[in-house]
């Protein structure tokens, strides 16, 4: 329903039931959970901020989720897809781990990284990587990948990897094309999907 929301950050709460940041935007004061890390980074009072929003639908209550990054965003969406895994435990892996590693862990099938992050026990970290894994591989994407790989010597199958994660991600065709091209300009033609996945999240942070 929201992208994202645009406007004044007004106030910030921490506690036992996590972190709240609260931005109003034409005259209403939208009241988001978000990550510690994302606590640790908010701007000064009255600063303006862009939250990119997830509107959770509970049968007793809604609820929203912010984030500062897109891309924390969009894995927090896959991570809610994974039977077993509600808003906290996405949020506490989103807290845990940049989205790089979260999705190298999954690709890897390195269950025990992700038992790290608390409350992730080795049967749920399995789940994890059983049911990501093939929602992150799973977009066709090969004809956008002839395009961007044809003029570089880096493996096409690596970018072809990285690529069906960004595009897996919600990214656009032209947003993951643009973001690749600029990858592949610098990084060593020895670079793996990771890190061409990695240095792309960089470039689309920005």
């Amino acid at each position: 329903m929201f992208d994202y929301i645009k406007g004044i950050f007004t106030c910030k709460v921490s506690g036992s039931k996590g972190c709240f940041a609260t931005v109003e935007a034409s005259g209403v004061g939208y009241r988001f959970e978000i990550t510690e890390r994302d606590y640790s980074n908010l701007p000064d009072i009255n600063a303006e901020i862009k939250m990119y929003s997830v509107l959770l639908h509970r049968e007793d209550k809604m609820s929203l989720c912010g984030f500062l990054r897109r891309e924390e965003r969009d894995i927090f969406n896959i991570l809610t897809s994974v039977s077993g895994v509600g808003s906290k435990m996405a949020l506490t892996l989103v807290n845990s781990f940049e989205v790089s590693d979260l999705v190298g862990f999954v690709l890897d099938g390195d269950y025990k990284e992700l038992t790290k992050a608390k409350g992730v026990g080795p049967k749920l970290a399995q789940k994890i990587i059983l049911e990501l894994k093939d929602k992150l591989t799973s977009y066709d994407g090969s004809e956008s990948v002839k395009r961007v790989s044809s003029s570089v010597k880096i493996s096409s199958q690596n970018v072809e990897d990285a690529q069906t994660v960004l595009f897996s991600l919600g990214y656009s065709n032209d947003e993951v094309n643009l973001a690749i091209e600029k990858t592949l300009t610098k990084i060593p033609q020895t670079s793996s999907a990771e890190e061409i996945l990695k240095e792309s999240l960089k470039v689309l942070s920005l």
